[in-house]
């Protein structure tokens, strides 16, 4: 069974690049029919806090990423959490131990740095020079004796080419001469990543790693920790880098990259969701709108581009746009828009709100859009803005055409779109005038701006009552400018 995992730590929040591998790993799991496992690896005990894993877990789920085996979920191959793994670490550093694949070294840090200054200075791949790999026994005691600290090393074999075939990358050839002898477990007793993600991969019997190709270089060496402790190796894809649109790795100069500053800024999950899955990989029909279960549908890893994937940040709001005007239920629109509503103090019930969605929702791109398309619903007691003023000024029969609508809307009963057409019919009748000298005036009027909301819609949601009170503001206040 095709059994893929998702294996975050919880520094800080869900990067769009990791969001991409969780992404992808979960619709190669579902396309196959196979097993998402979700592990989180929290050995960094500084920068691991559970805040942020609560957050990723839930930033995960949001996006729509369901996983069969987790901390929150458990299951057969636990803990899924590196915490607390460190017993199952040990006894297999026992057995490389006793299998002789990892050595002792005693070598300080600015011993080491003098080596990797030396191999830079002379034009050679920094790599360590093997100074403790043969030590005798009589040598080690001496060291620790003197009260030297030490890690545990991996005895890479001599000059051997690593050889792997990458789903997305093809055949891979790295020598192990560019790296040599590395760490597995640092002075402290705490194990290296290259150490344990083999073990907890092998283990919770993982077929596929598919990973981002900042891990590429890792992978040598973790195949030469699963050959050594007598593990099925795995198949490796990796997936390319994400760049920003000036080509350069995205970052946080490029403005928001987690997964949480999106949701904040109102992007709904199924466009990332979409877009997302986008980066890298395209369905083989030519369309930029793909659904979730068509994307697992049609998904094939080995479709996903070699070259780097460009995050084309206009493209995923366009995307996240249609998703709202086109493909959300309006119920359900409404549902994730009341905490924007209520971020920007607008305050309703939920038929209110339902109103107001469905007036504006054809110009919003991201729900923050909903501070100024659903200000002119909210809120009574406006500014004029001077584009507003100046019509009023260069046009001397706007006073009357306002004042002519506030007493015809005094005199109707309630106002809906029907009404609204019917008395600014009767107005141009009776005062000759029309298109932008008729509708203007009193958009004005209600708004205070010279564009936005469609004025009938406006009416009819806000009522009869609010018509008023904000026709007799404007008479008061534009009679004296």
């Amino acid at each position: 069974m095709v059994r893929v995992r998702f294996a975050p730590s919880p520094t800080g929040y869900l990067h769009l690049g990791n969001a991409r591998t969780a992404l992808f790993n979960y619709i190669f799991a579902r396309h196959e029919g196979g097993k998402l496992v979700l592990r989180i690896e929290d050995t960094d005990k500084e920068r691991s806090k559970k805040e942020y894993e609560d957050m990723l877990i839930d930033d995960l789920k949001w996006l729509g990423i369901e996983w069969d085996e987790g901390p929150d979920v458990g299951g057969e191959y636990g803990p899924y959490r590196q915490s607390e793994r460190t017993h199952i670490y040990n006894e297999y550093l026992e057995k490389l131990k006793q299998s002789g694949h990892v050595y002792k070294c005693y070598c300080t840090p600015e011993e080491l740095e003098e080596e990797r200054k030396k191999a830079l200075a002379e034009g050679r791949p920094p790599r360590y020079s093997g100074k403790c790999r043969n030590l005798t026994e009589e040598e080690r005691k001496e060291l620790e004796e003197e009260g030297k600290s030490y890690v545990w090393r991996f005895r890479v074999p001599d000059g051997e080419t690593i050889v792997f075939e990458d789903l997305i990358k093809g055949v891979v050839e790295i020598n192990v001469n560019e790296f040599g002898d590395f760490v597995i477990v640092r002075s402290d007793g705490s194990p290296v990543y290259n150490f344990v993600v083999v073990v907890d991969d092998a283990l919770m019997k993982i077929s596929h790693v598919i990973r981002g190709e900042d891990h590429l270089s890792n992978t040598p060496k973790q195949i030469l920790i699963y050959r050594a402790l007598g593990f099925p190796e795995p198949k490796f894809a990796h997936l390319p880098i994400i760049l920003g649109e000036d080509r350069s790795k995205l970052s946080k100069r490029h403005g928001a990259v987690s997964v949480r500053a999106f949701r904040d800024e109102g992007y709904v999950s199924e466009a990332m969701f979409n877009g997302l899955a986008l980066l890298g990989w395209h369905p083989k029909r030519d369309s930029e709108v793909i659904l979730k279960d068509e994307i697992i549908k049609e998904f094939d890893i080995r479709d996903i581009h070699n070259a780097p994937a460009v995050f084309d940040r206009a493209k995923l709001k366009w995307l996240n746009g249609v998703y709202i005007r086109e493909i959300l239920d309006l119920d359900d629109l409404t549902n994730r828009a009341i905490p924007f509503f209520k971020k920007f103090g607008y305050e309703a019930d939920f038929d209110y709100y339902k109103k107001v969605m469905e007036a504006i929702r054809d110009s919003i791109e991201v729900l923050n859009d909903i501070k100024e398309r659903a200000y002119p619903f909210f809120v009574d007691e406006y500014d004029f803005d001077e584009d507003a003023i100046a019509f009023i000024k260069e046009n001397q029969n706007s006073l009357n055409v306002i004042k002519a609508f506030y007493e015809k809307v005094k005199e109707t009963p309630a106002l809906d779109k029907q009404t609204f057409k019917r008395l600014t019919k009767e107005i141009q009748k009776q005062l000759k005038v029309k298109g932008k000298q008729l509708f203007m005036p009193i958009r004005i009027a209600l708004t205070g701006k010279t564009s936005g909301v469609d004025i009938a819609t406006l009416v009819e949601i806000i009522g009869k009552d609010r018509v008023l009170k904000r026709l007799e503001r404007a008479i008061d206040y534009l009679s004296k400018v």
